[in-house]
């Protein structure tokens, strides 16, 4: 089978989605977590992605964003609610999806322009430090509902039986 590796890299990036998709409805925004609000935590999380998953030297902040929001070491003056990162989730899947196209498993060991890291390397760091973060923001749901939320692996499906988001 060609490209066995994108191909496995675009299995796991639609798990990603469709987990990311379950915490950001599932998850309470004004929740407290390490002295910011959830909300903050899912930003932080969505941004790195769109930022370091496809070259970080070549990446435009998105239209609403202000210095330091993606931080979790600052404060923000300004909110964003579900509804703007629902969409912003969206316009990352966008993206990522068709990169995923443009490549075959020989450019995975390739560097793009003005990064240290090959391609390969830059989708690893992103799924690690999303599922860290997806780990802490559904570990405040569970707090707050006593339910796990449903995480879905490469197969589309969650250990159980459920279809809803919980599990």
């Amino acid at each position: 089978m060609a490209d066995e590796l994108v191909n496995a890299i675009k299995q796991n990036v639609n798990a990603l989605f469709t987990n990311a998709d379950i915490m950001l409805q599932t998850c309470d925004m004004d929740y407290i977590l390490c002295d910011l609000p959830v909300w903050k935590h899912v930003y932080h999380t969505f941004h790195s992605l769109d930022q370091w998953f496809i070259n970080p030297k070549k990446y435009s902040e998105p239209d609403f964003h202000i210095e330091g929001l993606n931080s979790l070491n600052e404060f923000s003056e300004i909110s964003l609610s579900r509804e703007q990162l629902s969409d912003y989730l969206e316009s990352i899947k966008t993206k990522i999806n068709a990169y995923l196209e443009t490549l075959n498993d020989d450019m995975l060991s390739e560097i793009p322009t003005g990064c240290k890291t090959n391609r390969l390397g830059l989708i690893l760091s992103q799924l690690r430090h999303f599922y860290a973060h997806l780990g802490n923001i559904n570990a405040t749901t569970i707090i707050e509902t006593n339910k796990w939320p449903r995480v879905v692996g490469i197969t589309g499906k969650s250990g159980k039986s459920t279809s809803g988001l919980f599990e």
